[in-house]
């Protein structure tokens, strides 16, 4: 906690006067255009990668950045709750999903699928973990790789094959007023892939918007 004190007491000294217009504007309500499903993991923040003023991005974040399947009934339902509130609510123009290099997550359901519930007495302790990634284990297990990159990319698409198994987003994707993208941040070099279902994966130019 002292850390992060210390930290807000830069933002208030340093950011805050210089933003403050932008935050009582966004006092009155928040309309990003973008949703980014990203991972969790501390190496790989959306806000920091892309550069955004607070208010752009709707964020959502959880291990591997998946996007379960559908489902109604029983169950808290966190990431398909905010998908539908970013989707239903706010109106976003794009979903992007951003996958990132070395994913501790990706890496667990490789293990899970070439040894399964044997996967090392830590992953058979993680049990809401393990419930988690077991969407992308089969992906995983006809890839036939021990390579993560592939896997990495493959989890990517599965979330927004998934996206389009919601209502909702199919509806919207179908009418022309929202667009699915995906990523894959390489967290050693900086470099960003982009993917969608119709170009496939290109490597992000950071001279593009120059």
């Amino acid at each position: 906690m002292d850390r992060l004190l210390e930290g807000y007491s830069r933002f208030r000294r340093d950011a805050w006067p210089h933003q403050r217009e932008l935050y009582e504007q966004l006092a009155d309500g928040q309309t990003p255009r973008l949703l980014v499903i990203a991972c969790s993991d501390s190496r790989a923040d959306p806000g920091q990668i892309f550069d955004v003023s607070p208010g752009e991005l709707f964020v959502v974040r959880n291990v591997a950045a998946l996007v379960p399947p559908f489902e109604q009934g029983e169950g808290l339902h966190g990431t398909s709750a905010a998908i539908e509130f970013a989707v239903q609510a706010l109106g976003v123009k794009t979903i992007l999903v951003m996958g990132h290099a070395r994913c501790g997550g990706v890496k667990a359901a490789i293990d899970r699928g070439r040894w399964g519930t044997k996967a090392g007495q830590e992953g058979q302790s993680l049990r809401f973990v393990n419930q988690w990634i077991d969407v992308l284990v089969p992906v995983v297990v006809a890839l036939n790789t021990d390579e993560i990159e592939p896997c990495e990319r493959a989890s990517v698409e599965l979330s927004m094959s998934n996206l389009l198994s919601f209502p909702f987003v199919a509806e919207k994707v179908a009418a022309g007023t929202l667009t699915l993208e995906g990523a894959r941040f390489d967290i050693a070099t900086g470099g960003l892939d982009l993917f969608n279902h119709e170009r496939g994966w290109v490597r992000a130019d950071p001279r593009a918007a120059d």
